[in-house]
């Protein structure tokens, strides 16, 4: 599995967090979304590298802005 982190900026809440997951999951290749509202963390994981323009723009969909971290 290809991991990639995201810091994503002004997530406050399970609300939060579920919009963003639901954005982020319908990427195609994206198995596993890992979110937190707390740490402000997103971790997105697929068989094969996911495209960060595609996942910030799922996070942007979703209301918020977001920056790679790793």
């Amino acid at each position: 599995m290809k991991t990639s982190e995201y810091q994503v900026a002004g997530m406050r809440c399970g609300h939060c967090e579920s919009a963003i997951r639901s954005e982020v999951a319908q990427i195609p290749g994206v198995a596993t979304v890992a979110v937190s509202a707390r740490t402000g963390r997103l971790l997105v994981a697929g068989s094969a590298p996911i495209d960060p323009t595609t996942v910030l723009g799922a996070i942007g969909e979703a209301g918020y802005q977001a920056v790679l971290v790793a």
